[in-house]
């Protein structure tokens, strides 16, 4: 591995944008959160390679393109974990409140 420069930053920031969508979802019981937050971080970094050449805070490179496409691939993973749990819930809900008796 010598040599191979990983991005520790914007893999650090995905997993912080994962965990913050997972817990939306499990605080609002609603997906919508999730997805609100993909698309506010989306836009955010939209804006920030947006500059003018010199005022630049994400660039176009490999990093850069990691980063961008990252967000939606994870936003994406998250709705689709989101949407999951909130399916499997009302079951575990049910068995919470009426335990099932031996016959």
């Amino acid at each position: 591995m010598a040599g191979v420069e990983v991005p520790w930053g914007v893999v650090a920031a995905l997993v912080l944008l994962a965990s913050v969508q997972l817990w939306l979802a499990a605080w609002s019981r609603s997906i919508v959160p999730t997805a609100v937050a993909g698309v506010v971080s989306y836009a955010a970094v939209g804006v920030l390679s947006s500059a003018g050449q010199a005022k630049q805070l994400v660039l176009g490179d490999a990093v850069g393109n990691v980063w961008v496409f990252g967000i939606a691939a994870v936003t994406l993973v998250m709705l689709v974990v989101a949407s999951r749990l909130r399916a499997g819930r009302p079951a575990a809900a049910a068995v919470a409140v009426e335990p099932l008796l031996p016959r």
